[in-house]
């Protein structure tokens, strides 16, 4: 089996990419090198090739993988509802690909990083949520209209040149 070492030892090495892969499901969007945006992503994909199928087997073998945090924290008027990643990989992320049979995330390029020069890309899900529209669901209430004062512009402009005058007199 081909994969990247990216200069670590195995324990490391899968500690890494089970931070990333957590990070990922989590956010939904990370910014990392290329090389770890690319051994992520062949995980990432994995598991979620795991969440479509659902059962408890997969699962537990999502939860083998991933580390064990929160997701996200809901706090209603009854209950404060806590998720956890796999509960997420499983409920929110896999659901959406259930039409697509694969490559579900895209690694794309950006500047390299200014302290080394490396080269730096964005690892996100392909079908994403747009939050702006989840934020914006709800009609914004018209505008109500402001009215304004028209100025004679010569009267009141000459107008208020005196009352500067006269203050700076002082």
């Amino acid at each position: 089996m081909a994969y990247r070492k990216l200069g670590r030892t195995s324990s490391q090495r899968k500690a890494l990419l089970r931070d990333l892969v957590s990070d990922l499901i989590i956010n939904e969007r990370i910014t990392t090198t290329v090389t770890r945006a690319k051994e992520v992503s062949k995980l990432a994909d994995k598991l979620v090739t795991l969440g479509k199928k659902g059962d408890i087997h997969a699962r537990r073998q999502a939860a083998s993988i991933l580390r064990n945090e929160l997701a996200t924290v809901e706090e209603t008027e009854e209950a404060i509802i806590v998720e956890s990643v796999v509960q997420k990989l499983f409920n929110e992320i896999a659901p959406r690909f259930e039409t697509r049979n694969g490559g579900y995330t895209r690694v794309l390029k950006t500047e390299p990083r200014r302290g080394d020069g490396a080269p730096m890309a964005i690892l996100e899900f392909v079908e994403e949520v747009n939050f702006d529209e989840l934020e914006t669901e709800e009609e914004p209430e018209e505008a109500t209209e402001v009215e304004t004062e028209e100025i004679d512009s010569a009267e009141e402009v000459e107008e208020t040149d005196e009352v500067t005058e006269d203050a700076s007199e002082e």
